[in-house]
């Protein structure tokens, strides 16, 4: 006798289906929206690596002071000196892209590295590892950043490596996670066991095949949590100085002028750098999601 599928069940499948799709497309525009954001400033790099501008961003024209966009040739305006901010805004992107890819290459190796000790080290290694991990975990960023920029000089640099560094028990603690989840079912007890090398076992067989997705989730994530905190402390005047453009010190510049009715040159830069952040985000949101469901 067939079976009578009743309307409620009917309709919950439906709606089921319709939240299937829904998370499809989703994904599907979130990466294509952080593809499109990247690649724009992958290409920003380029044009200032090369400068290739249209303005030199440090040309003072004080006929042009404070310029609404599409103003004669500005196309995004000038700030408070009569500096062009298409260029300067382009030229910011060296201040963070190359840096923040420094901290995200510490965060990722050193996490790793920790991650992958908990395998084969011994259980005190293991205990000092985590107690490490905790101690960076409860020391708030900021208050690091603070502290480095009061020992040496603001460069972007050194804040870079503090963010990766302040970065590696996050990857340590995922991949260790991981790692633990696999040892209950005896994966790579029976992977030594049948002679397969350490070195195949922890790059193919654990960081490839079972935490690629928290590598490179992890490394998006980072990569925007770097140029929010750049963007943060240049703002604040820790960061990039003037007359080195940034994307924080721009909108710090143009902050000052809100009350006499010039919003151009502070919410250029801050809507460029919520563009870039939320790419970064949605970026690791999408990989963790697709990766996860393709395995």
């Amino acid at each position: 006798m067939p079976k009578i599928v009743r309307p409620q069940q009917n309709d919950r499948l439906l709606s089921l289906i319709h939240h299937m799709k829904d998370i499809g497309i989703r994904n599907s525009f979130y990466f294509f929206y952080s593809s499109i954001i990247i690649l724009a400033l992958i290409v920003g790099y380029f044009f200032s690596y090369f400068e290739y501008l249209p303005f030199d961003p440090e040309d003072l024209n004080l006929d042009y002071i404070l310029s609404p966009p599409l103003t004669d040739d500005h196309l995004l305006g000038t700030d408070y000196l009569g500096r062009d901010t298409f260029s300067r805004l382009i030229l910011g992107i060296e201040a963070y892209l190359a840096p923040s890819i420094l901290a995200v290459i510490i965060a990722i190796c050193f996490g790793t590295l920790m991650g992958i000790a908990s395998i084969f080290s011994h259980k005190r290694v293991t205990r000092t590892l985590s107690m490490v991990n905790d101690s960076l975990l409860a020391m708030p960023k900021l208050v690091l950043l603070f502290l480095i920029i009061a020992i040496f000089d603001p460069t972007i640099f050194y804040i870079m490596i503090v963010i990766g560094i302040s970065n590696i028990p996050s990857v340590a603690q995922l991949l260790t996670a991981k790692i633990d989840l696999l040892k209950e079912r005896s994966f790579i007890d029976s992977a030594i066991a049948s002679g397969i090398s350490y070195h195949s076992i922890i790059l193919k067989h654990i960081l490839w095949s079972n935490c690629r997705v928290i590598l490179f989730s992890q490394s998006a994530f980072i990569m925007g949590e770097a140029i929010l905190m750049e963007a943060s402390l240049s703002y604040l005047g820790f960061g990039v100085q003037e007359p080195t453009p940034s994307w924080g010190n721009m909108v710090q510049s143009g902050s000052n002028y809100l009350l006499q009715g010039d919003l151009w040159s502070s919410t250029i830069p801050a809507f460029a750098i919520m563009l870039v952040i939320s790419a970064f985000y949605l970026l690791s949101y999408t990989i963790s999601r697709v990766l996860e469901k393709g395995k």
